[in-house]
C-alpha cells in the first residue's frame, strides 16, 4: 500500500540580531499535520485509515501530548471535553502493538458501560482495513469487557486467541483478574480514561489502585491517564510517583482553552422554591422548545432512601408523562438501571430526533451525544467540574454554529453556589424571570 504525505509549511521569517533567519512557531504549528505527526511511528494503514476518515489536523492536546507518548513517556492528558484525547492515545496503541501476536498489549480503562461501548467503537473503527488493503494485512482485535455481562464469551476468547486491544470498565477488569483468566503480564501501554471519576468513585478507587501497581508495575509498562478534569493536579502528579502509578518522569500536559467553556453555550438559571421546581422546568420546556435535551437530576440520597422516598428522576418522568404536552420523547438514563435499559436508552437519543433525557451524572462524562441543544440543571451539581461536564454535553459539532443553552433551576440559598462555578469556570448565567 502507498499513501501520499503532503505537508505544506507557510513560514513567517525574522530577522535575529546575529543575522539568522528563523520561523516564528505560532506559524509553523498550524500547518503540522496529524499525519506528520504519526509517520514514523505509526503504521501505513493507520495512515490510510485516518486519511480515509478525514483526520487532518491535529487538535491541541494531539499537537502537545504525541511526541511525548511517541517517546515512551508516562503522560496525563488534561484537556476539555471534545478535545481529542481519545484519538490522542488510540494513537499511541497503534503505534507500539503488533497485531500478529496472539496476546492482550493494550489496556483502556473507563468508569462507565457507556464509555467503555464508545472508545470501543472509535477504537474498532481505527482498527479497520483502510480500502484497497490485500487479505494479508491482520487487523488487531478489540475486546470490550465491560460490567452488565456474564463475560463467558470473553473468557473463551481470552483462551483461544487473546485480543489485541481490551476496554474493561474497573469492576469486570478486577474480577477477570482476581480469577486468573486474565493478565496484564504482556500489556505495554495502559490507559485509564477519565481518571478522575474513578478515584473519586469509592466503589472503584481499590481496584483502580490494584490495577496499577498490584497486578502490573509501572516499571514494564507505559502509563495514560485523561481526563477533561483533574482537581488539584500538582498534588496528583506527586501522587503517580510516590505510589509508582506511573514513572518519576511523568509529564503533566494540560492544554486548557481561552475560557473552559465552549463559547457556543449561553448559560442562565432561574430561582423558585423547591415545591415549584417541576411547574417551573415544565414553563421553561413550553417556552423554549428545545429540539433535544438533557434533565440532569441528583442521585437520590441514602437518608431519602433509608426514608422510603422515591427519587427525583422517578418523580420527574411520571410528572412530564402526564403534564408535558410537546412533541419530544422522554427517557430515562440512571445508575441503578440494568444495563440493558440503559443501552437501550441510549440508542433511542442516538437514533435521531427529538427527546427528553432525564439523567443522573451517568450521562455528564464521555457520552457522545452531539443533537444536544438544550442542558437543565434541575439539581445543581456538586461542583464546578461536574458543572462543566453537564453543560459538555452541548456544543460538541466543530462547526456548529448553533448556540445552545445551560439552565439551572435552583432555590434563594443556592444563588451563591452557582456564583462560586461562575468565577471558577469563567462564564457569565444571567437570570431569567418568569413572569
Amino acid at each position: 500500500m502507498t499513501y501520499k504525505l503532503v505537508c505544506f509549511v507557510l513560514v513567517s521569517w525574522t530577522q535575529s540580531k546575529s543575522g539568522f533567519v528563523r520561523p516564528r512557531q505560532s506559524n509553523l504549528k498550524c500547518f503540522i499535520t496529524l499525519i506528520l505527526l504519526c509517520v514514523m511511528t505509526v503504521t501505513e494503514f493507520i495512515i490510510g485509515l485516518m486519511e480515509e476518515i478525514g483526520y487532518v489536523m491535529p487538535t491541541d492536546i494531539q499537537r502537545e501530548a504525541l511526541p511525548y507518548l511517541f517517546s515512551g513517556r508516562d503522560c496525563i492528558l488534561h484537556a476539555q471535553t471534545g478535545s481529542g484525547k481519545t484519538l490522542t492515545y488510540l494513537l499511541l496503541i497503534h503505534s507500539l502493538i503488533n497485531a500478529a501476536k496472539s496476546s492482550v498489549q493494550a489496556l483502556v480503562v473507563v468508569p462507565t458501560r457507556e464509555l467503555g461501548m464508545q472508545v470501543t467503537k472509535v477504537a474498532r473503527t481505527l482498527a479497520a482495513k483502510p480500502t484497497g488493503v490485500d487479505g494479508e494485512h491482520k487487523s488487531c482485535s478489540i475486546m470490550a469487557l465491560l460490567d452488565g455481562g456474564t463475560l463467558k464469551r470473553q473468557k473463551t476468547w481470552l483462551k483461544a486467541e487473546p485480543p489485541t486491544i481490551v476496554v474493561a470498565t474497573v469492576g469486570s477488569l478486577c474480577q477477570m483478574l482476581e480469577r486468573h483468566t486474565f493478565s496484564l503480564e504482556t500489556v505495554r501501554v495502559l490507559i485509564i480514561y477519565f481518571v478522575d471519576c474513578i478515584f473519586n468513585s469509592s466503589k472503584q478507587v481499590s481496584s483502580l489502585r490494584k490495577i496499577l501497581t498490584l497486578y502490573s508495575s509501572s516499571n514494564n509498562r507505559q502509563t495514560v491517564f485523561a481526563s477533561a478534569s483533574i482537581p488539584q493536579h500538582n498534588r496528583f502528579i506527586h501522587d503517580s510517583v510516590q505510589q509508582k502509578w506511573t514513572k518519576r518522569d511523568v509529564v503533566h500536559i494540560h492544554v486548557s482553552a481561552v475560557e473552559p467553556m465552549p463559547s457556543r453555550l449561553y448559560h442562565r438559571f432561574i430561582r423558585c422554591e423547591t415545591k415549584r421546581k417541576l411547574q417551573t422546568l415544565l414553563s421553561l420546556l413550553q417556552s423554549d422548545a428545545p429540539e433535544s435535551g438533557i434533565i440532569f437530576v441528583a442521585e437520590q440520597s441514602e437518608k431519602s432512601k433509608k426514608a422510603g422516598k422515591a427519587p427525583s428522576t422517578s418523580l420527574l418522568i411520571d410528572f412530564l408523562k402526564t403534564s408535558y404536552q410537546g412533541d419530544l420523547d422522554v427517557l430515562l438514563l440512571e445508575d441503578k438501571m440494568n444495563f440493558n435499559s440503559r443501552a437501550a436508552s441510549l440508542l433511542e437519543v442516538r437514533k435521531g430526533g427529538g427527546y427528553l433525557l432525564v439523567a443522573t451524572d451517568i450521562a455528564a462524562r464521555g457520552v457522545d451525544l452531539p443533537e444536544m441543544s438544550h442542558i437543565y440543571n434541575f439539581d445543581l451539581p456538586r461542583t464546578a467540574v461536574d458543572y462543566l461536564h453537564r453543560a459538555g454535553r452541548t456544543c460538541r459539532k466543530p462547526f456548529s454554529d448553533i448556540n445552545c443553552t445551560v439552565t439551572s433551576i435552583i432555590v434563594p440559598d443556592e444563588r451563591f453556589v452557582l456564583q462560586r462555578y461562575e468565577n471558577e469556570l469563567m462564564f457569565d448565567c444571567e437570570e431569567l424571570i418568569i413572569p
